[in-house]
C-alpha cells in the first residue's frame, strides 16, 4: 500500500488519468457516517400520491438548500436530477466550461474547480451549518462517482435516481 508522510492511506477510487474539471456528467452518491439517518425518513405522503418521499429533518432541508446552491457557487456546475434520502444523496452534476481544453489528470493535492472542490464545498457547508447550530451530523469521508458516458447510462442513472424513494426499502444503503 502506497504511503504517505509514512502513513498509511487508502488508495483513490477515482479513475487514474481522468481530468476531473472536464466537462462531462457524473453520478455521485455521499454518503452520511456509518449511513445514519441525519437527512431525514422516507414516508408515503399524500402530497405525492403515496409515493414515498423524504420527510427531511433540518440537516435533510439544508442539504437540499446547499446542494440546489452548487451553481451559485461554481458556475460552470449545471444540476441535473437529484435526490436526497436518509442517509445518502445521489446527484448529476454536468461539468460545462465553454473553452475548457486543457486536461489536468486527477492528482493528490490542492485542487479547485473539479469534482472534488464541488463536493468538498457541498459536505463542509452542510457540516458547518450542523456545527453552529448543534446538530449531530458527519457526512462519509469519501463520496462515490461515476462518469456518465453516454446517454443510455444517462437515462439508466437518471431513473435510478428517480425510483430511488420507491425502492428505498430494497435500498443496499437502507442500513438500520
Amino acid at each position: 500500500m502506497e504511503k504517505f508522510k509514512n502513513k498509511y492511506r487508502i488508495p483513490s477510487t477515482r479513475l487514474q488519468g481522468y481530468d476531473y474539471g472536464s466537462n462531462g456528467m457524473y453520478h455521485v452518491t455521499i454518503c452520511t457516517k456509518n449511513r445514519i439517518h441525519f437527512l431525514g425518513q422516507i414516508v408515503a405522503s399524500v402530497e405525492t400520491d403515496n409515493y414515498p418521499s423524504l420527510q427531511p429533518t433540518v440537516i435533510g432541508n439544508i442539504a437540499y438548500q446547499y446542494w440546489t446552491k452548487i451553481p451559485a457557487h461554481y458556475p460552470f456546475v449545471e444540476l441535473d436530477v437529484f435526490v436526497i434520502m436518509p442517509n445518502h444523496i445521489h446527484g448529476i452534476l454536468f461539468f460545462n466550461k465553454p473553452g475548457y481544453d486543457e486536461w489536468n489528470t486527477n492528482k493528490f493535492g490542492v485542487q479547485s474547480k473539479n469534482l472534488g472542490a464541488v463536493i468538498r464545498g457541498f459536505k463542509s457547508t452542510t457540516k458547518r451549518f450542523a456545527n453552529e447550530n448543534k446538530i449531530e451530523f458527519e457526512w462519509q469521508e469519501r463520496f462515490h462517482d461515476h462518469i456518465i458516458r453516454d446517454e443510455q447510462s444517462l437515462n439508466n442513472i437518471m431513473q435510478y435516481i428517480i425510483d430511488n424513494p420507491l425502492n428505498w426499502s430494497n435500498d443496499g444503503f437502507n442500513t438500520p
